[in-house]
C-alpha cells in the first residue's frame, strides 16, 4: 500500500524519512481553528480531519495525519497568528513545565480502519530574557510552530527538562507509528 503524510511540516517529513518508508506528502485541505475541546481531544481531531480530507484522493492507501497542541496552566496554544502572539505565548512558557500533545492518526483508506495515538510530553523551560524572546521572534522560527516554539531548532535552548519522546516534541510520535507499521507488514 501507498503511505501518505497528510502535512506541510517539514519536521514530520524528517522524522518519517527515519523509519526507512517510501511515502509521498500530500497537503491536507483543513484548516485548524481552536476549539473548547480538550488539549489532546483537539490535537486527535484536528490529526484525523488532515488525514480524512485527503482520503478521496488516495485510494487503497495508508494515511498518516498529526497535529502538535500546547496546554501550559490551563491555556491551550496552537501556532501563533502573529510576532505578538509569538512573543505572549514564549512569556507565558517562561520558566513553567508545559504539557505538549502530539496527535497521530493511520488511516487506511481501503477498509476506512483508523488507528489513534495521543502522546502526552512534559517539557519544563527556563526563565527567559525579553530580549531573548524578541531576538527569537525577530529570527522567524517561532511562527509555524505550536507553542511558538522548534525544539529541534534555536528552541531548544529554551528547554530545562523534556519528559517523554522528543520526536513527538519535534511533531510526530515515531514509537506508536512504527509499531503500526510494523504490524501492517510496512516495517
Amino acid at each position: 500500500m501507498k503511505v501518505y503524510l497528510a502535512s506541510t511540516s517539514p519536521r514530520r517529513r524528517q522524522l518519517l524519512t527515519q523509519l526507512g518508508i517510501p511515502f509521498e506528502v500530500i497537503e491536507p485541505q483543513f484548516e485548524e481553528r481552536l476549539t473548547s475541546m480538550s488539549t489532546a481531544d483537539e490535537a486527535l481531531y484536528f490529526s484525523e480531519q488532515k488525514a480524512r480530507s485527503v482520503e478521496k484522493l488516495c485510494p487503497n492507501a495508508l494515511i498518516i495525519g498529526s497535529d502538535t497542541l500546547i496546554e501550559c496552566n490551563g491555556i491551550k496554544m496552537g501556532k501563533p497568528n502573529s510576532k505578538k502572539e509569538a512573543i505572549q505565548m514564549l512569556q507565558k512558557l517562561s520558566g513553567t513545565t508545559h504539557h505538549l500533545f502530539t496527535a497521530v492518526v493511520l488511516l487506511n483508506t481501503k477498509t476506512d480502519k483508523i488507528k489513534k495515538h495521543v502522546e502526552k510530553v512534559l517539557v519544563t523551560f527556563r526563565e527567559l530574557s525579553e530580549k531573548e524572546i524578541q531576538d527569537y521572534v525577530a529570527s522567524g522560527e517561532a511562527m509555524g510552530k505550536a507553542g511558538a516554539y522548534a525544539i529541534q531548532e534555536k528552541g531548544k535552548a529554551f528547554v530545562r527538562k523534556v519528559e517523554g519522546e522528543l520526536e513527538a516534541v519535534v511533531g510526530l510520535p515515531l514509537k506508536i507509528l512504527r509499531k503500526w507499521l510494523e504490524q501492517g507488514k510496512l516495517l
